[in-house]
């Protein structure tokens, strides 16, 4: 018989037949769809097994023939399960020790800080039982490494980079923490020259002779603090060392349509959870078949594990997150505004932290085909300074 499997689910019995017409007996049991299989002869003995709702109309072939019918041994679950329940304390026990061994399995056991100091082993610390990391959380509740690293590097400032991974039951955190400035290092001789055009705006020299002051128009390479200092016929070379900043120009090209169509999240969502066995889905929370008309999916996979094993079982959780089409209508004054800020933001960047825009002017503007097209002059604050090495005969 194939797929013995189905029938030990439902529970299968052997019979044992013996006297005169054996064979008949069996020609019936097929006439009656009775599915016999195994079926084995020793002597005057005939064994054969069939499922256990068979059993009655078996009871109804025996009476019709002459030979002796006994059942022998019963399998199957309702029989396994039947026993159980006889021996319930021993099965109780195996399902807590199980279930005790792998929630165990599916807790967080400690916490290994790598690279760090001791004060700072100790504000990282602080932060993960801040966030629900600690000893004895269960896994699947607890946030993803992902969540962990980005928490503890926004909040502890002493940290360059943290790299966070799940071992087995154990967090294991491996820190860079910022470097100290280091001592400074010897340099040679040089001037500061400036890099482009500009005129000074601020001007604070530590070392070295300033020859040009404060409001003054420099070009592109004139020199500003010399290396040399002390008397015209004993002057010391020496590393020029100076803060200036100058005010110089950039010239930033900006369209901006006057109608925008664009995607954002409404701030609602809805979960589903789920129980994943190797790749099949089983919901246990969030049945709701109604999603919005536009959402965005995101997926959040945590695998089960028994001692040092991954099972192939995971919880699964689903978020669906709203989104809203907006559109966005400016007039050509709002466009205008908006230009100038885009172009501005564009400048600060190529700036960096040490830049500062301190005004614009827009040259040219032009509104065709439902597009403000803006050519934009801004005046900005930044470093110029460039250093260049002082060479023998200077």
């Amino acid at each position: 018989m194939k797929n013995q499997w189905t029938s030990y689910l439902f529970g299968t019995v052997r019979v044992m037949i013996s006297g005169r017409g054996t064979e008949r007996f069996l020609n019936d049991c097929i006439r009656k769809r009775i599915i016999v299989w195994n079926v084995k002869k020793k002597g005057e003995v005939v064994t054969f097994f069939i499922r256990i709702k068979d059993v009655h109309a078996l009871r109804e072939v025996a009476r019709k023939n002459e030979c002796k019918c006994r059942f022998g041994r019963r399998l199957g679950l309702p029989f396994l399960m039947k026993r159980s329940l006889r021996n319930s304390g021993f099965v109780i026990g195996i399902i807590s020790f199980l279930f005790i061994i792998f929630a165990l399995s599916n807790m967080v056991w400690g916490v290994k800080i790598e690279g760090a100091k001791p004060e700072t082993e100790h504000q990282i610390k602080k932060e993960l039982n801040r966030i629900g990391i600690n000893v004895g959380k269960f896994q699947p509740f607890a946030p993803n490494p992902d969540k962990i690293q980005k928490e503890i590097t926004d909040n502890i400032k002493d940290i360059t980079w943290i790299g966070v991974e799940l071992k087995g039951t154990i967090y294991h955190l491996k820190v860079v923490e910022k470097n100290q400035p280091e001592t400074e290092k010897y340099i040679s001789p040089r001037n500061i020259v400036a890099k482009k055009k500009a005129i000074i705006s601020k001007m604070f020299v530590e070392q070295g002779e300033p020859v040009v002051f404060v409001n003054e128009y420099v070009n592109k390479g004139q020199l500003l603090v010399s290396g040399l200092i002390g008397k015209e016929d004993e002057k010391e070379e020496v590393a020029a060392k100076a803060e200036i900043y100058g005010e110089t120009w950039y010239r930033s090209t900006v369209t901006v349509p006057l109608e925008t169509s664009f995607n954002v999240f409404s701030g609602e969502a809805k979960n589903k959870h789920f129980i994943r066995f190797w790749s099949f889905d089983l919901p246990v929370w969030g049945f709701s078949k109604e999603m919005y008309s536009s959402y965005e999916v995101e997926d959040d996979d945590r695998k089960l594990k028994f001692l040092n094993y991954t099972l192939p079982i995971s919880y699964h959780k689903e978020i669906y997150r709203e989104k809203e089409n907006v559109k966005r209508n400016y007039t050509v004054e709002q466009a205008r505004k908006a230009g100038i800020e885009m172009g501005k933001k564009e400048i600060e960047k190529k700036l960096g932290e040490d830049g500062e825009v301190k005004g614009e002017k827009v040259l040219h503007e032009t509104n065709e085909f439902g597009k403000v097209k803006l050519n934009i002059l801004y005046r900005v604050t930044e470093d110029i300074v460039q250093t260049t090495p002082i060479v023998q005969g200077d």
